[in-house]
């Protein structure tokens, strides 16, 4: 998909727990927006207001008709049909409330919704980190280009998304990539998010700092405090992003012992790369042991970290070679490196979601003309 040229104009939301966002997107790129309204949570029918003049006012600004409307909106929900259950944070969407259908009924174009954390990934895959990999490869002179990609989110939330083939992997329910529901690789009795996240962050650092977890300052000031530009306990920052990392990269690494492509993080936390991807590329690197001790790499293939300029090479490099075909004096390409990378967002987390939202719903047009999501 040639999302740059691409004429049709989709409107989007950025639906955020305080405030929402809304853009008009043409070719892949804002052209319109954007306008900021509260989002009243704990109020559906003033919620529901905003939602229609937020969109009114975007559209009014558009030279002509959208295509479609296509969002980003918290779950539980049955996206394919438009309707939201019970939010945490958005407490007046109680019982189910059929949003979509709403929208199309008044603005009388398709709407399409879905998962933030899928649109991040699909917003990646299409025009971000996938791409800019492949770029890589080719600028190296490597045959080989990665089609899949699993994208994690890390703020209040642990947010993922997976694009197979170009394709977002959507679920018989809407809700595949639920990295969030992993087991916690630290406290098997939690679920990863309590290890990946802002409240995470905190959590350990008032734990190693020995102070009250209400005292604990946010995770962009304790990545400052690791780093040595602020004043405070900086062991207690070194480790909680340590942990952050290994329950990051253990969840990381069962996606993509059933995926197998390439990793890319997004989200507030994702600034403090350097402080967490240590942990997390050697959890990816890590290994099992067998009854009888033996040891055997945890993923099939090599993990490395491509915001690092050496990893990034040897990513590259590979180990290519050719190999003779038996009985015959043909030669064949092979490389025997198998291997993985694990990167930053190329968009920003906002942008790749829209990107995401507006591919969504132009491929939701192309294969089900006049859907009604």
């Amino acid at each position: 998909m040639n999302l740059h040229d691409d004429g049709r104009i989709v409107l989007t939301l950025d639906a955020g727990g305080t405030s929402f966002r809304f853009f008009a997107m043409r070719g892949g790129a804002m052209m319109a927006g954007p306008v900021v309204l509260p989002s009243c949570g704990d109020d559906l029918d003033a919620c529901l207001r905003n939602i229609v003049e937020g969109f009114t006012r975007v559209r009014d600004q558009c030279p002509e008709t959208p295509a479609a409307i296509s969002f980003a909106f918290p779950g539980p929900a049955d996206y394919p049909n438009g309707v939201i259950g019970d939010l945490g944070n958005l407490p007046g969407f109680r019982g189910g409330v059929a949003l979509g259908p709403m929208l199309r009924n008044l603005f009388g174009i398709p709407v399409t919704i879905n998962n933030d954390g899928d649109l991040f990934a699909l917003g990646e895959a299409l025009a971000g980190f996938l791409p800019y990999v492949n770029g890589l490869l080719e600028q190296a002179g490597s045959p080989k280009r990665y089609r899949n990609l699993f994208g994690v989110t890390l703020g209040t939330g642990f947010g993922g998304g997976i694009v197979s083939e170009g394709r977002l992997l959507r679920g018989d329910n809407s809700i595949s990539g639920e990295v969030w529901l992993l087991r916690n690789r630290l406290h098997p009795e939690m679920n990863a998010e309590e290890g990946a996240s802002i409240r995470a962050v905190r959590r350990v650092y008032a734990e190693q700092a020995g102070i009250p977890p209400g005292d604990a300052p946010e995770p962009k000031e304790i990545y400052r405090i690791g780093t040595g530009d602020r004043p405070g306990n900086r062991a207690a920052a070194l480790e909680a992003f340590r942990q952050l990392g290994a329950v990051v990269g253990d969840a990381m690494a069962n996606a993509l012992t059933l995926l197998d492509g390439l990793a890319v993080v997004g989200g507030g936390i994702a600034s403090a790369w350097t402080l967490f991807s240590p942990s997390l590329v050697a959890e990816l690197n890590g290994t099992y042991a067998n009854p009888e001790g033996r040891r055997f790499r945890r993923l099939a293939s090599v993990a490395y970290n491509l915001e690092e300029p050496e990893q990034r090479k040897a990513f590259l490099l590979g180990n290519p070679r050719r190999v003779q075909v038996p009985g015959s004096s043909a030669m064949v390409p092979f490389d025997s490196l198998q291997r993985v990378g694990v990167g930053l967002s190329r968009l920003g987390t906002s942008e790749a979601i829209s990107v995401g939202a507006y591919a969504f719903a132009l491929k939701t047009l192309e294969e089900e003309p006049g859907a009604a999501h």
